[in-house]
């Protein structure tokens, strides 16, 4: 059993994204790991300011908000999922923003992760993700965690339209098959 954190970015409750991380949910809960769920859009999470308060208070933001929470939910969480709309070529503000905090934390969840990305995107040409990948890349490169793997729905402007592909499927299956 793995101590999971997926880590939504969409303001869309039941939307693309949304659909993927209750597949992937799903089937971790399936298998017995145990998840928790953060959805950026809906908590308070406010933009980091490069103060570096946290330097000097062992990690602790100026803000007091809810990434405060999840700093520390970050540390014992043994995989990161990062599920997105493709947002101009990127992540969404929103998750961003909670990528951003981790400054604070950086020394406490760096090595030893591994992480996921789950991305639906509008556009269905292959280049269109790429920016959104290299970042992703980038960021495990620079915390020393490894990829776990990627899903990336691509053509699917609308849920309906994700709900007739496999896509779901397989995020389920991404789930269930953490161990494997």
């Amino acid at each position: 059993m793995m101590k999971l954190t997926v880590i939504t970015g969409s303001p869309h409750k039941k939307g693309t994204t949304a659909l993927l991380a209750e597949k992937f949910i799903a089937g971790a809960k399936e298998t017995g790991h145990e998840v928790l769920r953060f959805d950026t859009a809906f908590e308070n999470v406010k933009p980091c300011l490069a103060c570096e308060y946290c330097a000097s208070h062992d990690g602790e933001c100026v803000h007091k908000d809810t990434m405060n929470d999840l700093s520390k939910q970050l540390i014992e969480t043994e995989l990161i999922v990062f599920v997105t709309p493709l947002y101009y070529f990127g992540m969404s503000a929103q998750i961003k923003a909670v990528i951003d905090r981790f400054h604070a934390s950086n020394a406490k969840i760096a090595g030893s992760k591994k992480a996921m990305l789950l991305v639906a995107s509008y556009i269905a040409d292959d280049w269109a993700m790429e920016g959104l990948e290299t970042m992703y890349e980038s960021m495990l490169r620079f915390l020393n965690w490894e990829d776990a793997g990627k899903l990336r729905a691509a053509g699917c402007p609308t849920r309906e339209v994700l709900e007739q592909t496999a896509y779901p499927q397989q995020a389920f299956e991404m789930g269930k098959n953490l161990c494997q």
